[in-house]
């Protein structure tokens, strides 16, 4: 089983985070954070990856230590699951359209983490959730996976939209490729023979 499980305790949040690379897209996710779940939800669904989320933070303060925690540990349980990355396809793409926006993900699973966001968000904020986070989870994700991450916005006019579209294009990718490459499910994907 390719399985990942991590607690992080701060003094800022709790978190734990569960996933199973080889499931279905089963979700149960419960941050404190309305629409933040409601993109994990999507996350989940659309990699097929199955996530089990718990998070309390400083919500008295705002969303921001939670949301970059949660991808933080997230990250960290990707690594976990992916193990030496043995017959993974390693590369994901995906354009995906959403109503009025279309945004491109494409990302490597190479332990070189780096985040490329051409996204340009009309407001500040979704119901009462920061728009910005958005960009902070995505750098914890990245960071914390070893994932190089390239995120851009075709087009777009409604913030929901483009950031749901976002999710969903990082999901598709990721579905890709964490799958097995069954030409070369004993390899490491690499000619350096690591990952």
């Amino acid at each position: 089983m390719r399985t990942g499980s991590v607690s992080r305790k701060t003094a800022e949040t709790e978190i734990t985070v569960e996933i199973n690379l080889d499931g279905t897209g089963t979700y149960d996710n419960q941050t404190g954070v309305g629409f933040f779940d409601h993109m994990l939800d999507q996350l989940s669904r659309h990699s097929l990856i199955d996530f089990t989320i718990r998070a309390k933070g400083d919500y008295h303060i705002d969303d921001h230590h939670t949301v970059e925690d949660t991808g933080i540990a997230l990250g960290q349980a990707l690594v976990q699951a992916l193990g030496d990355k043995r017959g993974i396809n390693r590369y994901g793409e995906c354009h995906l359209p959403m109503d009025d926006a279309q945004v491109r993900a494409a990302l490597d699973l190479s332990a070189r983490p780096f985040l490329v966001w051409n996204v340009d968000l009309p407001t500040q904020k979704i119901g009462n959730f920061d728009t910005e986070l958005v960009r902070e989870f995505f750098t914890a994700f990245a960071t914390h996976g070893g994932i190089t991450l390239h995120i851009d916005q075709l087009h777009g006019f409604n913030s929901h939209h483009i950031v749901e579209a976002a999710f969903k294009a990082v999901a598709r990718a990721l579905r890709t490729a964490v799958e097995t490459d069954p030409r070369k499910a004993e390899d490491i994907p690499s000619t350096k023979g690591a990952l």
